[in-house]
């Protein structure tokens, strides 16, 4: 099969596969359960070992281990999709990660009873949650830029920024 047919504009769409950009929003649900996690913690702080339990999954994991119907077609055109998008994609998706990684540890260094739940959420609303945006933009076709953040974009100063 030729790519362009393998990359149809409506084989895409009827994937829900953007056809322009050739990304699946469906990844984006690997960090949407985590978030929706994290916002339950001021009513139910007892999810906080759920959130800790989150592992990062990266794009092709993510859709070699799904149930999703056109998963090889997902994976196909990730890897065939403009290099400069991928890797703004994959760019924002190793700072949601890293982000993930410093709530993580701040749910692990907290004493037992007395979860940091304003840090918490705070760092979700102020940094998860743009980013996850971000991603959600580079897959719906917005224009591929830089991330413009207070910081170098690491986890660590996200972390030291609301304990500072």
């Amino acid at each position: 099969m030729r790519p362009e047919t393998v990359f149809s504009p409506d084989r895409l769409a009827a994937a829900n596969i953007h056809p322009d950009t050739w990304l699946a929003t469906d990844y984006l649900n690997h960090f949407n359960e985590v978030v929706m996690l994290i916002d339950m913690l001021p009513m139910m702080p007892d999810c906080a070992p759920d959130v800790v339990a989150w592992q990062p999954c990266s794009y092709v994991e993510h859709f070699r281990q799904s149930h999703f119907k056109e998963r090889d077609l997902a994976i196909a055109a990730y890897e065939a999709c403009d290099p400069e998008r991928r890797r703004a994609f994959d760019d924002t998706v190793a700072r949601i990660d890293a982000a993930m990684a410093g709530l993580q540890r701040m749910i692990i260094d907290a004493p037992m009873d007395a979860l940091p739940i304003e840090a918490l959420t705070d760092l979700s609303e102020m940094r998860i949650k743009p980013l996850l945006a971000h991603a959600m933009g580079l897959i719906n076709g917005a224009p591929v830029a830089a991330m413009v953040t207070e910081d170098t974009g690491d986890a660590q100063s996200a972390v030291d920024a609301l304990f500072g």
